[in-house]
C-alpha cells in the first residue's frame, strides 16, 4: 500500500475547497491509483448505503461485504477492470454499453457472447447493461445453466420429469437462474431420504403384523378411540377405588346437588362443557363402567366409538360394562401399535402413497436426478462468469464517478451533483442544493456542528407512509425566517416530491449581507421584545387594579362614601435624578452631534465609519467563520473518512444555495392595491420638529451642544 506520492507517473490537480485534489485525465492516471499517497485522498472511506448510487457497483466493490468501501477495495476494483478492458481510459468515457472488442478477458468475452445468443442476438457487437440485468430472460431457454439447481423440463424424458415434479410437491423447489422451480443436490438427499425412513416404517408393521396391526387397518382408528376417552374412563375408575375406600366419599364424588340445580338454571345442550365436566358414570365402590346406558351424555358419542372400534373388535361385541381390568387389557392390545406410531417419521413424501415411494426407491430415479444435476453443475464456471460481465459493464459506467467522489470531491465542486447529495430542498424562497440523507438527526448535529455551516434537520414524507431524515445546509441569504416546525418541499435525484418539515436547527452565519443587518436586528428586537414585556406587565397591572376596585365596589357600604386618596406627591430626590439624567444624556448627544458635524466635508465619512463600528464586529466574524465553513463534519458523521478540508467559501456557497430573483425579462408592476396609504401626520411631526430645532437654534438655546462654526451667536454676528 502506497503512503508517499510516487514519482513514477505525473499527476494532474487541480484546487478545489481550499485542496490539492486529484484529476483522472486516462486510463494511465487510473492505473496508477496504488502509487497516489492516500494522504491526498480526499476521502478515505464511505458508506455503501445512503448515497445516491447504484448498490450493485458498490456491493461488488464491497469485498469484505462491512457496509464501507476503503481505498484497498477501489484499488482492487481498478486492477480488475485494468485485467478486463484493453484500454483504462474507456473507463473515463463511461456509458452502460461494452464494444466487445473492448474487452481483454477472453472468458468474459465468451460469456457475453453466450448472453448475446441466449437473448436472441448473436450479431450483437457491444453488450448492455440491461442485458445483464435480468438473469430470468438469459437463462429462459437454456437446459443448463451452472446454478446447481434443474427444473422438470429440463429432464429429456417423461419418467425423470415425473420424479422432480414430485420432489418439488414435497420437499419444495428453489428458483433457479431461470425463475422456473427446480430441484438441488440437497432437495434430492432429503426427499430419497424421507422417502426411504416413510417405506422402513412401513415395513415393520408389514414385518410383524399382529403385534402391531391388531386390526388391520381399522388399528389406528381403535387407538384414536381409546385416546379420546382415556383421560375421563381413567378419572370414573379413580373415583370408584377412592369411594371403595371410604363411603364417605361417594357422594362428593358425584358432585354435589347444588351443582345440578346452577345447570338447572342455563339453556343446556348435550355438548355443553358444565355437563361434559360432570363424571363420566355414576361413582359406587368397585362399579363397573357402564358403556351405553346411564352415561354422561355429553361423552355418549364417544363412548358408543369406543364400543363399535375396540371393545367389540378385541373384547367382545355387545359387551355392556366394562371393568377396570378390561380396560387395562385393552389397552395393553394396543401399545405396540402405539409405540410403532409415535415413531413414524416425520416426512413430506406421505401424499404421494407408499407405492409411489417405493416406485421411486425401487427405480433409478435417484441416479437420474443426481446425472442431471451433475450436468447442470458442470456449467458452474462458465456461467459464474456472467456476473463478471455485469460487473464489466457496472464499472464502466460507476467506477470513475465513484473515483470522484472519494479520491477527489470533482463532482461536487464541479457542480454536477454529488453522490452524497440527496436532492434539493424549496423553502423560504430558496433552493438548498446540498442536501444529505441522514439516520440520526441527534447524533448526526453533535458531529455536524463543527461544520460552521447553518443546518436544517428536516423530516421528510411521501403518501404511503415513506419517511426519511435529511440535512440542508443554507449557505446564502439569512436565518430571520428558518425556524423549527417550517415547511417545504424536497425533490430527490429521482425527481419525486416530499413535504418537509424543520425539525432541529444548528445555527451558523449563513451569510456577510446577514452580519451587516444583524446588530440592527438584535436591536430592534431588543426593544420590541422590552415593549412587549412593559406592555404586558401594564396590562396585567391594570387588570388588577380593575379587579381590586370591581372587588372594592361589590363590598363597599353604600351608607358610607369611599374616602378619597391624597394625590401622592413626588419625591424632590426623584426629581433631581431625573433631572441629571436627561442633562446627561442631553450632553452625550450633544456632543456626538457636535463631532459628527464639526467634521464638515468629511461627514459621510464619519457616517460611514458608525456604521462600520456597529457592522464591522458582526461582518469581520462572520467572514472568518464563512471562510472556515467546512464539509468534512458533516460527511463524517453519516460514515464517511475524509482525509482533508472541504471548504464551502462564500463564493461556492452561493452556487450552493440560489435565493429566489425575478427572471430577466420579467415585468413588475409597482401598484400594490393592499399598499399602506401614505400619511402626512409622519412630515408634519419631522416639519413640527425641524421648526422647533430652529427657532432653538436662531435664539441660541443649541449653541452649547453644537461646535463653534454653526453655533448662533457665530454665524449671526451681534
Amino acid at each position: 500500500m502506497s503512503t508517499t506520492a510516487s514519482t513514477s507517473h505525473a499527476w494532474k490537480f487541480f484546487s478545489a475547497g481550499g485542496v490539492n485534489q486529484v484529476a483522472f485525465r486516462n486510463g494511465a492516471d487510473l492505473a496508477s491509483l496504488d502509487q497516489l499517497d492516500q494522504k491526498l485522498w480526499v476521502a478515505l472511506a464511505l458508506p455503501t448505503r445512503g448515497i445516491e448510487f447504484d448498490t450493485r457497483t458498490l456491493d461488488l466493490i464491497d469485498t469484505d461485504k462491512d457496509g464501507r468501501i476503503r481505498p484497498p477495495e477501489l484499488i482492487a476494483a481498478v486492477k480488475w477492470a485494468e485485467a478486463s478492458f484493453k484500454d483504462l481510459g474507456d473507463l473515463i468515457k463511461g456509458g452502460d454499453a461494452v464494444p466487445l472488442s473492448a474487452i481483454k478477458d477472453e472468458s468474459i468475452v465468451l460469456s457475453a457472447r453466450r448472453i448475446l445468443e441466449n437473448l436472441g442476438k448473436r450479431d450483437a457487437t457491444s453488450i448492455a447493461l440491461a442485458d445483464v440485468a435480468d438473469t430470468a430472460k438469459i437463462f429462459a431457454t437454456t437446459q443448463f445453466n451452472g446454478d446447481g439447481i434443474v427444473p422438470a423440463d429440463s429432464a429429456v424424458d417423461e419418467a425423470t420429469r415425473r420424479v422432480i415434479e414430485d420432489l418439488i410437491a414435497t420437499v419444495g423447489g428453489l428458483p433457479d437462474r431461470s425463475g422456473k422451480p427446480g430441484v438441488s443436490q440437497a432437495k434430492a438427499d432429503q426427499f430419497f431420504a424421507e422417502a426411504q425412513a416413510f417405506s422402513d416404517w412401513h415395513a415393520k408393521a408389514e414385518a410383524d403384523a399382529a403385534s402391531l396391526l391388531p386390526l388391520g387397518d381399522a388399528t389406528a382408528g381403535a387407538s384414536a378411540a381409546i385416546k379420546a376417552v382415556k383421560v375421563k374412563v381413567d378419572d370414573y375408575f379413580a373415583r370408584c377405588r377412592l369411594a371403595a375406600f371410604d363411603s364417605r366419599a361417594a357422594g362428593p364424588l358425584n358432585r354435589a346437588e347444588a351443582e345440578f340445580v346452577a345447570l338447572a338454571a342455563q339453556e343446556l345442550t348435550v355438548g355443553s362443557a358444565d355437563i361434559a365436566r360432570l363424571p363420566l358414570a355414576h361413582v359406587a365402590p368397585s362399579r363397573m363402567l357402564p358403556l351405553i346406558e346411564a352415561v354422561n351424555p355429553a361423552w355418549l358419542g364417544a363412548m358408543e366409538n369406543l364400543c363399535a372400534s375396540a371393545v367389540g373388535p378385541l373384547l367382545e361385541y355387545g359387551k355392556k360394562t366394562l371393568s377396570e381390568g378390561d380396560w387395562g387389557a385393552l389397552q395393553s392390545m394396543l401399545a405396540p401399535h402405539n409405540a410403532w406410531a409415535a415413531a413414524k417419521p416425520a416426512t413430506s413424501v406421505e401424499p404421494l402413497g407408499l407405492a409411489r415411494v417405493r416406485e421411486l426407491l425401487a427405480g433409478n430415479a435417484r441416479t437420474a436426478v443426481a446425472a442431471l444435476l451433475a450436468q447442470d453443475i458442470a456449467l458452474e464456471g462458465e456461467f459464474k462468469q456472467i456476473g463478471s460481465v455485469e460487473k464489466l459493464v457496472l464499472f464502466q459506467r460507476d467506477l470513475v464517478r465513484l473515483l470522484n467522489n472519494s479520491v477527489s470531491f470533482a463532482e461536487f465542486y464541479g457542480r454536477r451533483g454529488s453522490i452524497f447529495q440527496a436532492g434539493s430542498l424549496f423553502l423560504d424562497a430558496r433552493t438548498c442544493h446540498l442536501c444529505i440523507e441522514v439516520v440520526d438527526a441527534g447524533k448526526h448535529a453533535a458531529l455536524a456542528g463543527f461544520s460552521g455551516a447553518y443546518l436544517a434537520y428536516c423530516d421528510v414524507t411521501r403518501p404511503g407512509g415513506a419517511k426519511k431524515t435529511i440535512v440542508a445546509v443554507f449557505t446564502d441569504g439569512d436565518s430571520d425566517n428558518l425556524s423549527v416546525g417550517r415547511n417545504g418541499v424536497f425533490y430527490d435525484r429521482k425527481g419525486l416530491d416530499w413535504d418537509a418539515t424543520i425539525a432541529k436547527i444548528v445555527a451558523n452565519p449563513i451569510s456577510v449581507r446577514e452580519a451587516f443587518w444583524s446588530p440592527y436586528k438584535k436591536f430592534v428586537r431588543l426593544v420590541e421584545a422590552q415593549i412587549a414585556k412593559r406592555a404586558a406587565a401594564a396590562e396585567a397591572e391594570s387588570q388588577a387594579k380593575v379587579g381590586t376596585a370591581a372587588t372594592a365596589v361589590a363590598q363597599a357600604d353604600k351608607s358610607k362614601p369611599a374616602p378619597k386618596e391624597e394625590p401622592k406627591k413626588l419625591d424632590l430626590g426623584t426629581i433631581a435624578l431625573i433631572g441629571t439624567a436627561i442633562s446627561g444624556i442631553s450632553g452625550m448627544i450633544g456632543m456626538f452631534l457636535g463631532t459628527l458635524l464639526g467634521l464638515g466635508i468629511w461627514l459621510p465619512l464619519g457616517i460611514l465609519g458608525i456604521v462600520l463600528l456597529i457592522s464591522g464586529p458582526s461582518m469581520l466574524l462572520a467572514y472568518m467563520k464563512l471562510r472556515q465553513r467546512n464539509l468534512a463534519p458533516i460527511l463524517d458523521a453519516n460514515g464517511w473518512a475524509i482525509n482533508t478540508k472541504a471548504k464551502m467559501n462564500v463564493p461556492f456557497g452561493a452556487a450552493l444555495t440560489h435565493v429566489a430573483k425575478l427572471p430577466a425579462n420579467a415585468e413588475r408592476s409597482l401598484d400594490d392595491p393592499f399598499a399602506e396609504k401614505p400619511s402626512p401626520w409622519k412630515a408634519y411631526a419631522v416639519l413640527l420638529v425641524l421648526l422647533v430645532l430652529g427657532y432653538c437654534w436662531s435664539i441660541g438655546k443649541l449653541d452649547s451642544y453644537l461646535p463653534d462654526p454653526v453655533k448662533h451667536r457665530n454665524v449671526i454676528q451681534p
